[in-house]
């Protein structure tokens, strides 16, 4: 190709890629990728096919042509790292390699890539953990049993390899929480725990196998239940993140609807919801400084201490007299709800409505423990 073939094709595509933007359709973007894909230009045909899909996310052609670059992209990107490997095998080669078949989705190539650096570097705990990992992608797809087992025995090697790697432990607790083996998966997360290498979506799982107990289950069994079930008995960590945010909403609307009624009733003037740092308000409040708020939360932390002091339990609840008329106070653990009253209303109704409003708040947030199908 000439100078002037360059010159030309050039201004005609810019000329495309001008009519791309200033007349948008699934059609120009599909053309114009066309032709990026005939020059062999394929970074340039993925940049096409996602600007287009980022206007049109719908559109069938656009997928497939982002779909074939991508894949054309990293048969390059495989082609090149093999090449590699044949002058100078080197573990990060294959680590790279590995990946690229991960996201291309092909299992075989990429467990033969991990076989082939293991026989090259027999201690390398990476390579395990691909296949490992492939396995898991493959388990949670078909739920077949054999791929689980394996999965299970690739993770437990890398492990057997180096008792502190994190990512295998972590993967390791959530497939045994997920399969129903509620203990072992304790006992997982309780390991990275005394490691101090408990993230927060190690945190919720283990909060989801608190008080567990009872005989270890068979895990070869519970492979062949999940896969003749179809389904596994429990969710993932993001599947669990998703229920808590929208109990944690459902608990909010619900607070709100109980603070609102409440100062409906007669003679009463202000109503809190405290947990931790955050309060929700109904009634004549202002602000954050508002003494009845203050007045609130010195009071429980108070009584709280000095009953755990006396060692008389915890405090629950109780009610403050004063110039003001009545502070009603109802607590249960870093939860707080509250009232201000006339002197003339009854606050032991009162006391039954914020204990009934935390109780719930609680139950609805996921204080209360969920039972599980076994």
């Amino acid at each position: 190709m000439n100078l002037l073939q360059r010159f030309k094709i050039t201004r005609d595509l810019h000329r495309m890629e001008r009519q791309a933007k200033q007349e948008p359709s699934p059609t120009t973007f599909v053309d114009l990728a066309q032709v990026y894909i005939n020059l062999g230009r394929i970074e340039d045909t993925l940049r096409i096919a996602e600007e287009g899909l980022l206007l049109f996310p719908r559109s069938e052609e656009l997928r497939k042509v982002h779909k074939f670059a991508r894949r054309k992209r990293l048969g390059e990107r495989s082609d090149e790292l093999r090449a590699k490997i044949t002058r100078s095998p080197e573990p990060d080669l294959f680590h790279e390699l590995a990946r690229v078949y991960l996201d291309m989705g092909d299992t075989e190539a990429l467990i033969g890539t991990c076989t082939e650096c293991v026989r090259h570097f027999p201690d390398d705990v990476e390579s395990y953990l691909c296949v490992a990992e492939a396995r898991l992608q493959n388990f949670y797809r078909s739920l077949n049993s054999i791929e689980g087992q394996k999965a299970v025995s690739g993770l437990r090697k890398v492990l057997e390899l180096r008792s502190e790697h994190v990512t295998a432990r972590r993967q390791l607790a959530e497939l045994f929480f997920r399969l129903g083996a509620i203990l072992e998966a304790k006992e997982q997360l309780e390991i990275l725990l005394r490691q101090d290498d408990l993230d927060e979506d190690g945190r919720l799982l283990l909060a989801e196998c608190k008080g567990e107990h009872g005989p270890v289950p068979n895990l070869g069994q519970l492979l062949e239940e999940v896969q003749e079930r179809g389904g596994l008995p429990n969710r993932s960590v993001s599947g669990l993140r998703r229920e808590r945010k929208i109990a944690s909403d459902d608990a909010v609307c619900s607070i709100r609807e109980g603070l609102s009624r409440i100062v409906e009733l007669e003679g009463v003037y202000k109503a809190a919801y405290i947990r931790g740092s955050k309060a929700l308000v109904k009634g004549n409040i202002r602000s954050g400084k508002d003494s009845f708020l203050k007045t609130v939360r010195i009071v429980a932390k108070a009584s709280q201490r000095v009953a755990r002091r006396m060692e008389l339990g915890n405090f629950s609840k109780g009610v403050i007299d004063g110039d003001f008329g009545h502070i009603v106070i109802c607590c249960f653990g870093d939860v707080s709800a509250a009232v201000q009253c006339g002197e003339a209303v009854s606050t032991d109704r009162l006391l039954a409505d914020l204990q009934e409003l935390v109780a719930g708040s609680l139950f609805v947030g996921g204080g209360a423990k969920r039972s599980r199908e076994r």
